[in-house]
């Protein structure tokens, strides 16, 4: 198969030198082994998404002097695989629909031990499952006007053999790389039963994300260190839905003079701001230390 990468920004807010960096990085990658780099635009969450935006994400990277190998993905046309996807696990039992507020997660966690730090995962304080049994399964369709989540144990009980985990390849992208295993021991008690449709839109980041590496054939995936911790849970929707695994790797984080990881709010480091001030594409290169 093609070595195939991908550049997956949302278009809520100007990139920044983090950005830059993961898509030079991804970019430069698949151009040393020959192969393809795509774009998808994650606009799932229409709420915060600006057309603005996304033209400043063309913009930059074409400033950059990034190409892509096709027209780029837009999640906002893809709500029937997300359905379909959603549709698939339902029927197999493994989801059930949450009512649950932020609030009385955090209730719920802190009530028998106060005092004590209540457990955290990859989407914040792992959910103590108070709507498991008390949502109906088994009707044709998962319900609307509420999140729905995959019921970790059941989902892991469903497989016909323990999960393989995943390869993550060294900083230079050097190759066999090293394996990491997925525990399942890990994703009941550290992740939980994570959401993967919220009542206010179709499907998440971690349901969208297997589904769209899946179509664009990513080999690949290249991203920030801040999302290792989630990519088991992608491992186990890619067991789930019957989805090859690509190679990982997850790069260095962007940070300020402070150590902060950059955000999309820190004006002073966006990729137009350098370029307004006069700073070139090999500039920006030095500055993430490519």
């Amino acid at each position: 198969m093609t070595f195939t990468t991908r550049f997956a920004p949302s278009p809520t807010g100007p990139l920044h030198l983090g950005h830059a960096y993961s898509a030079l990085l991804a970019h430069d990658l698949a151009r040393a082994a020959g192969g393809r780099f795509l774009l998808r635009i994650e606009d799932i969450d229409r709420t915060r998404a600006r057309p603005e935006w996304e033209q400043q994400i063309y913009d930059d990277l074409t400033w950059l002097g990034l190409t892509w190998d096709a027209e780029p993905m837009r999640q906002s046309d893809r709500q029937d695989v997300y359905r379909a996807g959603l549709q698939e696990l339902w029927s197999r039992g493994l989801l059930y629909g949450c009512s649950c507020t932020r609030r009385d997660i955090a209730a719920a966690v802190s009530a028998p031990q106060e005092g004590a730090e209540p457990p955290h995962g990859p989407d914040g304080l792992v959910y103590p499952g108070t709507c498991r049994h008390r949502s109906p399964r088994g009707s044709a369709a998962p319900p609307e006007g509420m999140a729905l989540r995959l019921d970790m144990v059941a989902a892991l009980e469903s497989l016909p053999t323990p999960l393989a985990g995943f390869t993550e390849t060294g900083p230079l992208g050097d190759l066999p790389g090293r394996h990491v295993p997925v525990r399942a021991e890990e994703l009941t008690s550290g992740v939980g039963d994570i959401v993967l449709s919220r009542k206010d839109f179709l499907g998440s980041y971690h349901l969208s994300v297997v589904l769209d590496d899946a179509a664009q054939k990513i080999t690949h995936v290249i991203r920030g260190a801040d999302l290792y911790d989630a990519t088991q849970i992608h491992i186990l929707l890619q067991a789930l839905l019957g989805i090859p695994t690509p190679t990982y790797l997850h790069h260095r984080l962007i940070r300020d003079e402070d150590g902060r990881r950059l955000a999309k709010r820190d004006d002073a480091r966006a990729i137009a701001t350098y370029r307004a001030e006069g700073l070139t594409p090999a500039d920006i290169r030095r500055k993430v230390g490519l």
